[in-house]
């Protein structure tokens, strides 16, 4: 049995979901199960629609045309969607006259892409003679806690997966599961969406739970790749990576894998294999528990632009037990994360996001120390084997200094899995281009 997971681009259109429907079938001995997310950009058409519904207009008309207009293109009579259609319009107008929208009801609300989503690829299998059976996530068990926009799955999902699945993964039960992502219930029946990376975890979470063969999540490139494409067109797939590597990935921006996603098949072993949907012959790239080969001095390069930096400078704190806690303990209180970090006896340098609010937070820094905030940065991360640390900096450096171009910070991640540097944000893609042209060329 293996997991198949598609996104929302691989079915945001009557063409696109023949393609996902003709790999699912090239796969059909292997027993898939696959998990689905809303078509296209339907999600965003429903948090539309509620804003106008708070404002007290219903109107579902760009939802409705999408899944009725992609039904009869597919050739497809789905009674089941107009059903979620006709229950959407009814909890519009709920919100309409309450002029409110609650966590709870926008997790009902967003849940009805991917509801009506299965149901269209299930049909369409079904009419093309591949025998499938759409559930809704809490159909196999994803019971989940209560913290809507961001629930997480509760640990009896571990026995309610199998429960439900088994009886297809041994051959009792013909039809392929075609599950939603990215939602469940919660122990009393309210429906919760399970936040950033929903969709992946729930593919691994049924891959871990049904001890499959592997996960397969697809995408519109071969893999994971040396770096992005758009900015190095020498880019090339990277064959295989560990776990703990793409979780350093997906922090400093690669679109591999959310990195919670990655929590239930560590737990097994199950391999999560990253392959292009556009190009099924390509193996793709394999995510693993550690590499069967040789660790590569470099697996790949990624990055994030517009971070902002934020210096903070206490000679009155010099040799003080607590500097570091008092200054964590500001970022809590304003719940502000921190991406990168530096530190020595008496100044600590990060990085945040550009987008937080700081201005509560440097107030409050500044009445223990010196701040200086620096906007428009950028973070270059090194995905590599940090043992050799000194040959891949040496390298690099000689690359940069080569070009004039300044580090302003390093760190060494904890995972020693990962270098990360500072530069500034309009360097970003020279960076990444002088960086791979001295690590892979």
């Amino acid at each position: 049995m293996i997991v198949m997971k598609f996104g929302g681009s691989s079915v945001a259109n009557a063409e696109r979901i023949k393609h996902v429907a003709s790999i699912i079938q090239a796969y059909a001995e292997k027993r898939p199960a696959v998990v689905l997310s809303a078509m296209g950009d339907t999600t965003d058409h429903l948090l539309d629609a509620a804003d106008m519904a708070v404002r007290g207009t219903v109107d579902i008309e760009k939802v409705e045309k999408l899944h009725l207009d992609t039904a009869k293109e597919l050739g497809v009579d789905v009674p089941a969607i107009k059903e979620l259609l006709e229950e959407l319009k009814f909890l519009l107008t709920g919100i309409s006259m309450l002029h409110e929208l609650t966590k709870r009801t926008r997790d009902y609300l967003v849940s009805f892409g991917e509801r009506m989503s299965v149901r269209m690829m299930a049909a369409y299998l079904a009419q093309q003679g591949t025998p499938a059976k759409f559930y809704d996530a809490w159909d196999i068990g994803m019971v989940s806690d209560s913290n809507y926009m961001s629930a997480e799955l509760l640990d009896e999902v571990w026995e309610n997966i199998p429960k439900a699945l088994n009886s297809y993964k041994n051959g009792e039960q013909k039809e392929i599961p075609i599950v939603t992502g990215f939602i469940a219930k919660d122990k009393n029946g309210i429906i919760t969406t399970l936040g950033r990376g929903g969709s992946d975890l729930s593919a691994t979470m049924i891959g871990a739970a049904m001890d499959a063969e592997e996960i397969q999540t697809w995408k519109d490139v071969d893999g994971i790749l040396t770096t992005d494409p758009r900015i190095v067109k020498e880019a090339r797939p990277v064959p295989e990576v560990t776990y703990e590597e793409a979780q350093e990935l997906a922090m400093f921006g690669s679109q591999v894998l959310h990195p919670r996603s990655m929590i239930p098949c560590r737990k097994t072993g199950t391999p999560v294999r990253v392959k292009n949907s556009y190009n099924i012959k390509s193996e793709g790239s394999v995510i693993v528990e550690k590499h069967t080969g040789a660790t590569p001095r470099v697996t790949a390069i990624t990055s994030v632009k517009n971070v902002t930096l934020i210096d903070i400078q206490s000679s009155g704190m010099f040799g003080a037990a607590g500097f570091l806690a008092h200054i964590f303990n500001q970022f809590l209180k304003w719940n502000i994360s921190i991406d990168v970090i530096a530190t020595s006896e008496v100044s600590v340098s990060l990085t945040v996001n550009t987008k937080a609010n700081l201005e509560g937070l440097i107030e409050d820094l500044e009445r223990v120390a010196e701040v200086n905030v620096k906007a428009c940065k950028s973070i270059v991360t090194l995905i590599c084997d940090a043992s050799h640390s000194s040959s891949i900096l040496a390298d690099a450096f000689a690359a940069l200094n080569k070009e004039n171009i300044n580090v302003q910070m390093i760190s060494q991640g904890a995972s020693k899995v990962n270098i990360s540097m500072l530069v500034d944000s309009d360097q970003t893609n020279q960076v990444v281009q002088i960086l791979h042209t001295a690590l892979f060329d």
